[in-house]
């Protein structure tokens, strides 16, 4: 029988002490701050954490783009990550892993926060490849960047191929293969939308999909609007922003894809598909009215990202209107 959302079999170059990254659907949780004071708000970030869980999330990436790491200081990024442990714990999901954005320009500030990050209660970093200095970037200069925080990162990476965050540096399958190949180096995300590269990542390095363990490397699909795609192209799990206000309906997609019922699965992928870009076009703004809206709770990204205005905020109601009655009857 294929195992579905949440399958806690081992993983990749991981120790028994290690929780391991099961298949299934993942949220990179969004950070909640005060709207007067921006500052963090840690019992929301924890009752989110809970609620997501509780939804049946395989796991939760804390800091990654929708988490606006790029918002947060070191002290932050580690509050973050504690809570997120603590809420659940809590709440008695001690085998959920947490995967944390800890992406530095720098090879030292990555490995020194990569530790950080373990101490708080990380499980795996998730790392974009460093592109500042945009000029002086080549292939060298990034495998050396990953292969040097590899070695001495105490937590697995999950490598983050999302272009339009890095200047356009999207990372070719033969390069990811490549890196694959390092023992401490576990998976990749791959938000640059592209099935082909995942499916060519995912049979070369013979990736953990639902129904066999293969060596333990996780390929994620990096949005929610490709899920069944991504099981039909041997892929691991989704690391999907519209987790954080469908989780259920995406788990859902997510096992039925995975069960072999393809056609019931691309019925509601559809359903998705469309809820999903009233979130992608507003963003995290978007994303964190539409939990206010359906949750009671959301709130403003940190400026200078922008708060919607009133008609936006209805509009992104009312898009996800079908896909929200799907996910309140699950």
């Amino acid at each position: 029988m294929a195992a579905t959302n949440g399958n806690v079999a081992g993983g990749h170059a991981t120790s028994g002490a290690r929780r391991p990254l099961p298949c299934g659907i993942y949220a990179p949780t969004m950070t909640f701050f005060d709207p007067e004071t921006e500052e963090l708000d840690i019992p929301t970030i924890k009752k989110h954490t809970e609620r997501l869980a509780r939804d049946g999330l395989a796991g939760i990436v804390a800091l990654g783009s929708n988490g606006e790491a790029v918002h947060c200081t070191r002290e932050e990024k580690v509050a973050i990550t504690r809570a997120t442990r603590e809420a659940l714990d809590a709440a008695g999901f001690t085998n959920t892993p947490i995967i944390v954005g800890a992406t530095e320009s720098s090879v030292k500030g990555t490995i020194e926060l990569s530790k950080l990050a373990a101490e708080a209660g990380g499980d795996y970093v998730l790392l974009l490849p460093p592109t500042y200095y945009k000029a002086q970037v080549d292939e060298e200069m990034i495998e050396g960047y990953f292969t040097s925080v590899a070695d001495a990162s105490p937590l697995p990476i999950v490598i983050y191929n999302y272009p339009g965050a890095v200047a356009g540096v999207d990372l070719d399958s033969d390069f990811l293969i490549k890196l694959g190949q390092h023992p401490n180096i576990v998976g990749t995300k791959f938000t640059c939308g592209s099935t082909g590269k995942l499916t060519r990542v995912a049979s070369a390095l013979d990736a953990k999909t639902p129904s066999s363990e293969g060596s333990g490397y996780m390929a994620f699909g990096g949005i929610c609007d490709f899920t069944v795609q991504t099981v039909v192209s041997g892929g691991s799990g989704i690391i999907a922003g519209g987790a954080n206000v469908m989780p259920k309906l995406c788990v859902k997609v997510w096992n039925l894809a995975a069960e072999g019922k393809t056609e019931e699965a691309s019925k509601l992928q559809k359903v998705l598909s469309r809820a999903d870009w009233f979130l992608t076009k507003p963003a995290i703004a978007g994303t964190k009215q539409a939990i206010q809206s359906y949750f009671g709770y959301g709130g403003y990204p940190r400026r200078p990202l922008k708060r919607l205005e009133e008609a936006k905020v209805a509009a992104v109601a009312e898009g996800l209107k079908e896909a929200m009655e799907i996910e309140k009857s699950l």
